[in-house]
């Protein structure tokens, strides 16, 4: 075992983690703001809107990946003009690892963002105004507060679903010793490779850090319930 971790490579680790990171640091604030908007749109346009934000999380990720291929590839319009104006590439690349990333981890923090606040207490907002608090006031020192067990779950299972990201990896990125390759990229390549220990060192891995996902959201899911029962 100790042979085996000596000959291991540790970047697709490191390349998941801070891809993660980067993920859901966008996917929390863009989810939050996706979620605080879909609240005040009209119900037909809520549910076209609704649809388009959650469909990365039932499509198969090969195909969200094909989809962000079309839109970055250097032979489309979008991501020549991102080459050639602002020397930004996508395709074969880290940020094209970080977007395929957010693009699939984006619905599970909009989805947990908006249930949480559409549970928020309507009195405790129309309390807010009579108080004569702006509308942002209201948003961040009333509904956010209140609705923070939902969004710390929302963002610890987006950063789960960034980091065992693959499919849409894969297609967008690529498989790039030390530069794409996460480890779930990792473990499909060195499969194809016949390296089984090495698959499976990084199987092990997977398994412990969404062991410790889980245990978290455990952990925030029981805080949030005692601070129920306390107002029972």
């Amino acid at each position: 075992m100790l042979d085996l971790i000596k000959t291991i490579d540790w970047s697709p680790l490191f390349i998941s983690l801070k891809t993660g990171v980067l993920a859901t640091v966008l996917t929390f604030f863009l989810g939050i703001g996706a979620a605080r908007l879909i609240m005040k749109v009209n119900t037909t346009a809520k549910s076209i809107i609704d649809g388009i934000l959650t469909l990365p999380l039932v499509l198969p990720p090969t195909v969200a990946g094909f989809f962000l291929l079309l839109i970055f590839s250097l032979r489309r319009p979008f991501g020549r003009f991102l080459f050639e104006e602002f020397d930004i590439k996508m395709v074969q690349t880290w940020p094209g690892c970080v977007v395929a990333a957010f693009v699939i981890a984006f619905p599970l923090m909009y989805r947990n963002a908006r249930a949480a606040f559409e549970q928020v207490d309507v009195t405790m907002i129309h309390a807010g105004r009579t108080l004569g608090l702006s509308e942002r006031k209201i948003f961040w020192k009333i509904i956010v507060p209140i609705a923070a067990p939902g969004l710390a779950s929302g963002t610890v299972l987006a950063f789960a679903r960034a980091i065992g990201e693959y499919g849409a990896t894969a297609m967008l990125a690529g498989n790039i010793l030390g530069k794409t390759r996460t480890v779930s990229v990792a473990i499909a390549s060195e499969v194809a490779s016949g390296n089984w220990d090495k698959a499976g060192f990084w199987v092990c891995v997977i398994v412990i850090l969404s062991f410790l996902i889980v245990a978290v959201i455990n952990y925030i899911s029981g805080k949030n319930m005692k601070f129920g029962n306390r107002w029972i």
